[in-house]
């Protein structure tokens, strides 16, 4: 599909830095923050060898790189001695936050760690940033191989940090800026369809997962305003049916048959679907945004001014996106 020119690559670049993407000096005051966080810790394992906690890793959105400009948090994941460790979710959140007043109690107050659903808030006074540690249980497993508890179930659940990162960086580096940037644009989508459609959700590792699977197999994305067509026809096309499995750390073969509704699987743990609790009705909803999206993006190909063509652009990208060129 060829697009109009109202509506621009350098349209969306300019939308993107101007308001999606975190600035690079945010990114490295985020990261110094982490980084603070994780050498005390290093330190206090140092000096408390029998300590119940192993190891600090960042994860989530800015350590792929991936993180918006709207970002208020960012996830660490603690490894944790398994033989150690509460079974119960509840029980292991509230007992990590006390290894943790324990390791930094000669810096920060008590109340500065406050247990989440899923995790522990470190709220940090000064910054405006919070850091949410998930707890992962730890067996000395290669590859920094652990499991979470899952939110709903309570179910153990394999992961790896440094081979999902891993798995990131090799799409970045394949794809220059494209693929990190075609993350956060679609990121982005999804937090104006949150705000605005009910029952929308669309979770970030899936967004990452749909276009690394794209990417691997053709998909350009150094037109942004193209390839943000190419995706919603992309769901629109397949109706999230398509099943999904990379074969970085597994073989295809490992991956069992399944019937949840949309299937996309972890890259590192072939049982894990990361869609697992979408239902058909969360599919159908997804399915009906990605096609509005890809008519509205039609539409302003066919506009006749510029701002008919904004006004489209602005169902996909929210009320504050701008024609530049």
């Amino acid at each position: 599909m060829t697009l109009d020119s109202k509506i621009s690559h350098a349209d969306i670049v300019a939308f993107a830095d101007d308001r999606v993407n975190l600035r690079r000096e945010d990114v490295k005051a985020h990261r110094e923050q982490v980084g603070r966080l994780r050498a005390k810790l290093e330190t206090y394992i140092a000096a408390h060898p029998s300590f119940d906690l192993v190891k600090m890793l960042q994860s989530g959105s800015v350590a792929k790189g991936t993180a918006l400009k709207t970002i208020n948090d960012m996830d660490v994941a603690v490894y944790v001695k398994a033989g150690k460790a509460p079974d119960s979710e509840t029980k292991l959140i509230d007992w990590l936050a006390e290894r943790l007043r324990e390791a930094y109690g000669d810096l920060m107050a008590a109340d500065q760690f406050v247990p989440q659903h899923h995790c522990v808030q470190v709220q940090f006074r000064g910054s405006g940033l919070d850091v949410d540690v998930v707890p992962v249980l730890y067996e000395g497993a290669a590859d920094d191989r652990g499991y979470l508890i899952t939110k709903d179930t309570g179910d153990r659940v394999l992961t790896s940090i440094p081979l999902h990162l891993a798995f990131t960086r090799k799409r970045k580096t394949a794809h220059q800026t494209h693929y990190r940037q075609m993350v956060r644009l679609v990121k982005w989508w999804k937090r104006v369809q949150v705000a605005e459609r009910d029952g929308f959700k669309f979770k970030s590792f899936m967004t990452e997962l749909l276009l690394a699977h794209l990417f691997d197999n053709g998909f350009d994305g150094n037109d942004y305003a193209e390839a943000l067509f190419e995706f919603f026809a992309y769901v629109r096309r397949t109706g999230l049916k398509e099943r999904i499995i990379f074969t970085d750390h597994y073989p295809a073969s490992n991956v069992k048959t399944g019937t949840a509704a949309i299937q996309v699987y972890d890259p590192v743990n072939p049982d894990n679907n990361v869609a697992s609790e979408y239902t058909e009705a969360d599919r159908r909803i997804i399915v009906e945004a990605a096609e509005d999206a890809a008519d509205a993006i039609a539409f302003a190909r066919r506009a006749t001014t510029k701002g008919d063509a904004v006004a489209q652009w602005q169902t996909i990208l929210g009320s504050t996106f701008r024609a530049v060129s």
